[in-house]
């Protein structure tokens, strides 16, 4: 398995509102992305987020916006779910949240153990993420 820490400092997972911000030119999470990939800092997002993003644009028929998404793909490296332990670390946050009454939606709780299990920054404006235990978030907006 990959070691996404060795050697790279810190390294960030773009959750999908995060995406929508900088496909959008938001400037503020604009320029943390080029400040932060400046520095040699590794970007990367979530399959589940590729889906988010993709369905939504295609949804809407958005074909500028979908060409710039496929970029973004090109140019950020999409992780996948090809661990057990990041479903494993899904199954227990899911349990956790719904067993005290503050349950997440799934997609929110496969992209929060993706950061978790690979030891990634959760770059996200989405404030219930922060409802998950070990999950460390950043919000460049």
């Amino acid at each position: 398995m990959r070691q996404w820490k060795e050697g790279k400092g810190v390294v960030y997972l773009l959750d999908t509102n995060t995406v929508t911000y900088i496909l959008k030119k938001n400037i503020n999470a604009n320029n943390r992305l080029i400040e932060v990939t400046s520095r040699g800092k590794e970007v990367f997002i979530s399959c589940i987020t590729y889906y988010e993003v993709k369905r939504g644009l295609i949804s809407i028929n958005a074909t500028r916006q979908l060409a710039d998404f496929h970029q973004f793909c090109t140019d950020y490296e999409v992780l996948f779910l090809d661990d057990i332990e990041i479903i494993e670390k899904a199954c227990e946050i899911h349990a956790y949240l719904k067993r005290k009454g503050t349950p997440i939606q799934d997609a929110d709780v496969l992209i929060a153990s993706t950061a978790i299990t690979r030891g990634l920054i959760l770059v996200t404006n989405d404030s219930d993420m922060s409802r998950v235990d070990r999950l460390t978030l950043e919000n460049w907006l």
